[in-house]
């Protein structure tokens, strides 16, 4: 009888595509049913480049980490690496802290991204997008997309979590991605209350801010607790959500934001220069940026 590791291995692109396309089609139907803000750029050209730029990541990691990190989790687990395979841990107490404990390292990654001056070239690729919606969620250069599996693996090899606790992150890192960058619209007490556990779109949206002291803030992707235990917490923009600038203030030429080609393109542009995570203003010239 299959195992469940041997049901994930076999099964994990699958499970992961499943709960992409299905969360993917909710959030859209959202989107068009009850819109946060209204959009700024053609959302056929939006939508056409950032998906093609999704497409093109995936292909790149296909090919440079067939195994993914489930394929990592599993080969930790072979040789014996990491805490969690080397101490004797309850399964569900295995699952629930490396959920966890991934989530805390993507928050540590989100600061950093923003904190190192060459990080933040590839960071800004994200945040470029003019508009915000639910393919923001996944647009990042392949660069930095490789630069997170490695992180991933590294993480994998320390902590040697379960393969189902891997699949379990991978597809909440997706799923509240998809969703914290939708533009659409929740009821106020709602959000309330579910931000006290998970990131949502209001609580997100701030970090997309032009403004540089509420871009430097909310850096969680899933789990709230991280920006209110390290003091990065911003409840509200202060423009409010439908009159903020979303995107970087200094970076506004559609071939450079909205395309393809000047996304890729994006982090090679300007000197390379200090983007201190605590400035307080923005310069006028865009090689600061």
């Amino acid at each position: 009888m299959m195992d469940i590791n041997e049901f994930i291995m076999g099964n994990e692109v699958d499970i992961r595509l499943s709960f992409f396309l299905g969360i993917f089609a909710v959030m859209a139907i959202w989107e068009f049913v009850a819109p946060r803000r209204a959009l700024t750029v053609s959302k056929v050209l939006r939508w056409t480049n950032n998906l093609g730029l999704v497409f093109l990541n995936s292909l790149i990691l296909r090919l440079l980490f067939p195994a993914a990190a489930v394929g990592m989790a599993s080969f930790a687990h072979e040789q014996g690496w990491g805490l969690l395979n080397y101490y004797a841990v309850p399964p569900v107490v295995a699952v629930i802290a490396s959920v966890v404990a991934m989530d805390f390292i993507i928050y540590l990654q989100h600061v950093m991204v923003h904190a190192i001056p060459v990080l933040w070239r590839l960071h800004r690729v994200h945040h470029a997008d003019p508009d915000f919606d639910v393919t923001t969620g996944a647009r990042f250069h392949p660069l930095e997309i490789i630069l997170s599996m490695l992180i991933k693996f590294a993480t994998i090899i320390l902590l040697g979590p379960p393969l189902v606790a891997v699949v379990i992150f991978e597809v909440m890192l997706n799923a509240t991605a998809m969703f914290n960058h939708s533009n659409v619209r929740l009821n106020l007490v709602v959000d309330q209350w579910l931000r006290l556990l998970l990131v949502t779109p209001d609580m997100h949206r701030v970090h997309h801010s032009v403004e540089d002291d509420e871009t430097n803030s909310n850096f969680g992707f899933s789990l709230t607790w991280w920006d209110r235990l390290f003091g990065t917490y911003r409840a509200q923009p202060r423009a409010g959500h439908e009159n903020m600038i979303i995107g970087i203030l200094t970076y506004n030429d559609p071939k450079l934001v909205s395309w393809l080609h000047g996304m890729l393109w994006l982090p090679f542009i300007g000197k390379i220069n200090s983007y201190a995570i605590k400035r307080r203003s923005w310069h006028s010239d865009s090689n600061e940026q």
